[in-house]
């Protein structure tokens, strides 16, 4: 049956529209199951009724006419208790319902399964025959596997069809929605720019060109750059090679010949596709049809097929890559974001980004969130090869991308946009003033750096200091690693723009999702891999020249602050010291006269929180890096979009172990601070300035939202309000009263001005 499973799933998948694919799943489940009747009923979600969409074996003529709410037939009762439903005489039960107009009377066993996708019922799959019998344990198997297959698939379909405008039935809809991931906060309405990752094939959009003769030519001279590739491979291989295994090379070019492969994509380019789409149709149809065949060597083929695919499309996207363009209002949609894709926009056309995979506390978001630039993330549905050139319009408060929006939808955001803006130039007049609450407590607000651009924006928005400089920044835009004399200089830079303010620097951070091209780690659990202080602390090398470079660059400014992410326990914090202590001692040897910095350490694992005095004990300061923490602690990949919404730093477990790591570094007289995203939340820093955290460290952007709401309120008041949260022990409720708290406050204006909208 796994044979049959998958040939479905990728016939299915290749289908051009959502009809197409479930007139294909109840040919293909009907025959796989010698059953006399297959049929899908999918949910509406408007009517919340189940309509029949496709069948075989029923009259066609009850396709779209036949429809049944949760509570109705025994459809309905298999959506609504969501589980299968095995009957050797249907009409005999409770819930039967007939349908004149299907002719289902004459089928006496029925067995039906749930379509599910991502907790919401879609709809059914039902198979009928005419002799009372029950359903096997294996076909019962096979049906919920199918269902389970395809509820992804179809909703991939019905998302492709809102796109260009259609619902179900095929008929004209305004606007379509998309739930993704909250990335950084804000609203935009723009344009969507699709950027594809380098020559992958399934990713490639459909896209309309005007000049066909420009796209021609364009195929034209990626064929002769993949024949020209193949003929040097043969005759540089041709001493290692037996005549039978370069014979490949001539199966290769015989398929880039017009007769063949090539002829197809020319055809599709002078339809009105661009070539990069054209050559994906081809390609996936031709991997497709050898897939589906029995013989193996055959199957193999298809490989081939994809490989030379490939090479074309990297031709072709090297030609395309000088052309792609960005309008005013750029808003970028990609499989995966990458800092390097941002940089390529030209400087104030960006407005928002949308990326597919990745969540909210992924590497590219925390930079989109120091930027301001409003952004979703993990938006697994959305068909985004299919969007680009379509209007959007995407909230980063909730998570939400809307594709072909209505004109009040427009209005609504741009409301929301230009309140955005009226608010952010209402908080810049909070620049000069320090952060004191109504009861005169002081709090230090720091930034978080790594990009050039963020020391103008921290001193725009009155920061104190930088509480976390990602030195892996610097390192991740070069192809090599960056010599001890190029570190010095970028860190003399950041230490100069903040003098005499202090700058905490922390050392190399790579690993997990945040990768070094020239330096790969490739794991299968990369966050409880080789990361942070376990990768340099296993290459001396690397990190005695890094901290060399840091302690040069404090020469004459004596406000360094050096950073250890990653620690574990009390062995790894004591070699990184001893390596930091070796290190000032060359650098005094070479005749540079600084003092040591102070040193501290990040608790980012769960063992560093239950051994936090010891740790303490031997530093200068203690930062808790919220991120991880929230990661390590409720055991959420925070880059999955699957489990994104498990991902919660007002967890009851995350609260309990920030409270003790504050207690525990200050009996041992250490001051301690918080830098991860957690600390730029303003409902989230009241909470941690309760608990007695001396400095908060954020993204810019979020500062003076942080900074007018802790002025807005008491220390008193705070802790009031952490000890009345602490006793709760459900998150949602967590974050409910502490909304509400703040609204009868009057101070939710900083939180989210979409929230009108939702209502």
């Amino acid at each position: 049956m796994l044979s049959t499973l998958r040939k479905i799933v990728q016939e299915v998948n290749s289908a051009k529209d959502l009809k197409t694919a479930l007139t294909i799943i109840v040919q293909r489940v009907k025959e796989a199951m010698g059953s006399q009747v297959c049929s899908v009923y999918l949910l509406d979600p408007e009517t919340d009724r189940f309509v029949l969409m496709a069948t075989d074996g029923l009259n066609k003529r009850s396709i779209g006419r036949v429809s049944m709410a949760p509570n109705e037939g025994l459809v309905g009762l298999v959506g609504s208790r969501e589980e299968p439903l095995n009957l050797e005489d249907a009409a005999s039960h409770a819930r039967y319902r007939y349908f004149a107009e299907t002719g289902e009377e004459r089928y006496a066993s029925f067995l039906g399964a749930p379509i599910i996708h991502h907790r919401r019922v879609m709809g059914v799959l039902v198979v009928q025959q005419k002799e009372r019998r029950q359903f096997d344990e294996g076909e019962e198997a096979f049906l919920v596997t199918m269902s389970a297959q395809l509820a992804g698939v179809i909703a991939h379909a019905e998302a492709t069809g809102s796109i260009r405008g259609l619902g179900r039935q095929g008929k004209g809809i305004a606007e379509a929605r998309f739930v993704g991931v909250p990335g950084a906060p804000g609203a935009a309405v723009g344009k969507a720019v699709v950027v594809l990752p380098p020559a992958d094939l399934e990713v490639v959009p459909d896209r309309a060109v005007a000049d066909i003769e420009a796209e021609l030519a364009l195929f034209q001279r990626a064929l002769e750059g993949v024949r020209g590739d193949m003929r040097s491979l043969s005759s540089r291989l041709e001493n290692q090679l037996r005549p039978e295994e370069r014979a490949l090379f001539d199966v290769y070019l015989m398929m880039l010949e017009d007769a063949s492969l090539a002829g197809e994509v020319t055809t599709i380019i002078k339809s009105g596709q661009w070539a990069q789409g054209a050559l994906r149709q081809v390609v996936t149809d031709h991997v497709r049809r050898f897939e589906l065949m029995d013989d193996a060597y055959l199957r193999e083929r298809a490989s081939d097929i994809r490989d030379i695919g490939r090479r074309l499309l990297a031709y072709l996207q090297q030609a395309h890559q000088t052309t792609l363009t960005y309008p005013d209002n750029t808003i970028l949609v990609s499989e995966e974001l990458s800092p390097t894709m941002l940089g390529e926009v030209p400087e104030g056309k960006l407005v928002g980004l949308v990326s597919v995979l990745g969540s909210g506390n992924s590497h590219v978001a925390i930079l989109a969130r120091a930027m301001g630039i409003p952004t979703v993330m993990g938006a697994v549905d959305l068909p985004y090869s299919k969007i680009d050139g379509i209007d959007l319009i995407i909230d980063g408060y909730h998570g939400e991308v809307f594709t072909n929006p209505s004109e009040l939808l427009r209005r609504q955001y741009a409301d929301v946009v230009e309140e955005e803006r009226q608010l952010t130039r209402g908080l810049d007049a909070l620049r000069a003033l320090p952060c004191v609450t109504l009861d005169g407590h002081r709090m230090p607000l720091w930034v978080n750096t790594g990009l050039l651009a963020d020391v103008t924006r921290a001193q725009e928005r009155g920061a104190e200091g930088v509480g976390l400089y990602r030195t892996e920044v610097p390192f991740m835009t070069k192809e090599r690693f960056p010599s001890e004399k190029e570190q010095l200089a970028i860190y003399r830079e950041q230490l100069a723009a903040f003098h005499p303010l202090p700058v905490t620097m922390r050392t190399l951070d790579v690993g997990g999702d945040k990768a070094l091209s020239y330096f790969p780690i490739k794991e299968e659990n990369p966050f409880l891999g080789w990361r942070g202080i376990r990768v340099t602390l296993d290459h001396p090398e690397i990190f005695l020249v890094q901290v060399r470079a840091m302690l040069k660059a404090s020469e004459g400014y004596d406000n360094l602050r050096i950073l250890l992410p990653m620690i574990s326990g009390t062995h790894e914090l004591e070699e990184a010291l001893h390596l930091i202590h070796r290190a000032w001692g060359e650098v005094r040897d070479e005749g540079v006269d600084i003092p040591m910095p102070p040193v501290g350490m990040m608790v980012e694992i769960p063992a560093a929180v239950y051994q936090i005095r010891d740790l303490a004990a031997q530093v200068d300061f203690v930062s808790v890096g919220s991120n991880d923490l929230t990661q390590y602690l409720l055991a959420v990949d925070r880059n999955n979009p699957r489990v994104a919404d498990l991902y919660d730093f007002l967890h009851p477990a995350v609260l309990q172990a920030l409270r003790i790591v504050v207690d525990g570094s200050h009996a041992e007289g250490k001051p301690v601070s918080i830098c991860g995203e957690m600390a730029g939340d303003p409902a989230a820093a009241v909470l941690l300035m309760a608990m007695g955290f001396d400095s908060l460290s954020m993204n810019a952007t979020n500062l003076p939202k942080v900074k007018w709401l802790l002025r807005q309120v008491s220390l008193a008041k705070a802790k009031e309000l952490l000890e009345q949260l602490m006793r709760i022990d459900n998150p949602q409720v967590i974050h409910s009263a502490l909304n509400l708290a703040l609204r009868n406050l009057g101070l939710s204006r900083v939180i989210n001005p979409a929230a009108t909208i939702q209502a």
